[in-house]
């Protein structure tokens, strides 16, 4: 007889959860440079805009946010927030810079226990739904929080002392 897996109700994560109290994040830093631009829309354009990352999560930039990407893949970029990230980023020359500040990582099946358990993780820019086998659980330099691809952290992550 097949087994049937019930999917229980998305785990819902926010930067205050106590949970993240528990956890054992470890420190890493990014080893790659960015592109990144600043969203400065004109005077009679929308003060936002939304973005589509490519696993369909929808993000909001707001005016003076700065917009980041891998530096391969301009159109796939992520917005920041100008205070995280002149604590976070380094620009190296005109339109690209390095991420200087310390990530903290913990895999999202710490809390999980199951990698195909649904989580909503509240970022800065919206929420993320994410599945936990494919994603750890970032902290930035304000505690923020946000859903970290998995295969990313070999990509272009080395461990921090």
């Amino acid at each position: 007889m097949p087994v049937i897996k019930l999917m229980s109700e998305p785990l819902y994560i926010t930067s205050s959860d106590s949970i993240l109290e528990k956890l054992d994040f470890k420190p890493y830093r990014s080893t790659v440079e960015r592109r990144v631009m600043p969203f400065l829309p004109g005077p009679n354009e929308p003060r936002t805009l939304d973005i589509e990352t490519p696993s369909g999560v929808r993000l909001t930039a707001s005016e003076g946010d700065f917009l980041v990407s891998e530096a391969d893949a301009p159109g796939d970029y992520w917005p920041v927030e100008p205070v995280i990230f002149e604590e976070s980023y380094m620009v190296t020359r005109p339109g690209y810079c390095i991420k200087k500040a310390v990530t903290f990582l913990v895999p999202l099946t710490d809390i999980t226990g199951d990698p195909d358990q649904e989580v909503v993780v509240a970022t800065l820019e919206g929420n993320e739904t994410v599945r936990a086998g494919d994603f750890y659980l970032a902290r930035g330099v304000q505690g923020e929080i946000w859903p970290y691809p998995k295969e990313k952290v070999g990509e272009v992550m080395a461990p921090a002392e």
